[in-house]
């Protein structure tokens, strides 16, 4: 499936969210979770402390789409709930070339910012801690990745996500470029 993806960073009261154009019905899909990170949070009020968490989840089906959602709640089980729900509301598309990627891509998010290369066969994925949980339900097999900048999971996951949506494929960039001639053709016009 060859498409168009128009990409769009929204900055809200809560700060920046990831958004794709295509909506991918998670229903038709056979979905895998994966909890990333939980985090306890605590707010000092003036009667005491009041805990509340947050969780990191990573949906995919390992052929192609992944999404990733951050859920929070006073318990935990609530928090991973949520936080699953919001990553099948946001799966993406992943242009992939055999079990690689087709091309190298730089992203910043925030202050973390990650590099992914393509890798030749029997690599392996080369990540860690968040990069490694969202190429993996990607179902990507062989990358190589660098976490440069912040090492914040929740922040590293979207670089990455955003990097994945960035990508495009050979053939679909190609098709936007001016033909090239070859040595010993005549371009005739009229």
């Amino acid at each position: 499936m060859i498409g168009i993806y128009i990409h769009i960073m929204e900055r809200g009261t809560k700060g920046v969210r990831l958004i794709s154009n295509r909506k991918i019905d998670p229903t038709e899909l056979a979905l895998s979770d994966k909890l990333v990170y939980i985090n306890r949070v605590t707010k000092v009020m003036m009667g005491g402390k009041r805990l509340n968490f947050s969780a990191l989840m990573v949906t995919g089906d390992g052929k192609g789409h992944v999404g990733i959602g951050v859920g929070k709640a006073n318990e935990v089980p609530a928090a991973i709930s949520k936080a699953s729900a919001m990553a099948r509301k946001n799966l993406i598309t992943v242009p992939l070339a055999g079990a690689t990627i087709p091309h190298e891509i730089r992203v910043k998010f925030g202050a973390a910012e990650v590099l992914l290369k393509p890798a030749s066969p029997g690599i392996g994925i080369i990540a860690g801690g968040s990069i490694r949980a969202v190429v993996e339900a990607a179902g990507i097999k062989d990358i190589l990745t660098k976490s440069l900048g912040s090492s914040n999971k929740v922040n590293v996951a979207k670089a990455t996500m955003l990097a994945l949506m960035r990508l495009r494929e050979p053939k679909e960039v190609l098709a936007k470029r001016k033909p090239v001639v070859e040595a010993g053709e005549t371009v005739t016009s009229g």
